[in-house]
């Protein structure tokens, strides 16, 4: 019997739950990630399971989204089947967070499920580090954590949150070093302006500077940990996911 079987969308057509790329791990007695719910995925979790069973390694098979399964999505969409142990790989960039605070910890509990990105959180100190960790984020403990940017990716995208405004300071001026794909700062107006003037005394360009995005998520939700962590994920999702549903938006004018 094998470990387990990864179930990928490989191809969809017309309005579909998810899109192509989603993925689920079934096992056995557990299942990590999400093809869009709903009666296809369960049915695809029952398929996936009467392989490990059977010892099944591959299959492909596709589901018309429609009354015989009981979505009314009206597509259609194409499962693989692979046995294999390997979680489902995020197809985001790495996402780091430096600070486990209570923003920190927030933004790692809504992004980390969502399985989009590859997600690491950052302390100088572990027992700041949740525990247990937030599903599919993993932690790092860095005595110096600008000194630990030079180990990020430079397509990552970065939130800063640390407990130290001179922390936070140094992490902009290493992050701007180093490279990034977009990168935010958690501040007041008043914390931004300043920052803005010592990353400019620092050698930064105006233009450079300006990659930061302070004050980070949706400042109408409000500064709850939580409220700030919802517009971080909402922004993230409509910056880079694609959309999950097909159905093209009405136009005007006559038909």
């Amino acid at each position: 019997m094998h470990g387990a079987i990864v179930v990928q969308v490989v191809e969809t057509r017309g309005s579909t739950p998810r899109e192509d790329g989603a993925a689920m791990r079934v096992s056995t007695d557990d299942v990590t990630g999400s093809i869009g719910g709903g009666a296809l995925e369960w049915e695809a979790i029952r398929i996936a399971r009467k392989m490990l069973a059977d010892g099944a390694c591959n299959h492909v098979q596709t589901f018309p989204l429609g009354p015989d399964l009981g979505q009314c999505c009206g597509g259609a969409v194409t499962l693989g089947f692979t046995e294999g142990a390997r979680a489902v790989e995020p197809s985001g960039p790495p996402l780091w967070i430096w600070g486990a605070g209570h923003v920190g910890r927030a933004i790692a509990a809504a992004v980390g499920p969502i399985e989009y990105h590859q997600v690491t959180l950052i302390d100088d100190h572990a027992n700041r580090l949740p525990n247990p960790m937030p599903t599919h984020v993993q932690p790092m403990v860095a005595i110096d954590m600008p000194r630990a940017v030079a180990h990020a990716p430079k397509d990552a995208e970065h939130f800063i949150l640390t407990y130290s405004h001179d922390i936070d300071l140094a992490l902009c001026d290493a992050l701007l070093r180093r490279g990034f794909r977009n990168c935010g700062l958690i501040g007041s107006a008043t914390k931004w302006a300043r920052f803005r003037k010592g990353l400019g005394q620092m050698g930064h360009a105006d233009a450079q500077i300006s990659r930061i995005q302070c004050p980070i998520g949706d400042p109408s939700l409000g500064k709850h940990p939580q409220a700030i962590a919802i517009g971080v994920a909402a922004r993230l999702l409509g910056k880079q996911m694609p959309q999950e549903s097909a159905v093209p938006a009405p136009t005007s004018g006559g038909t």
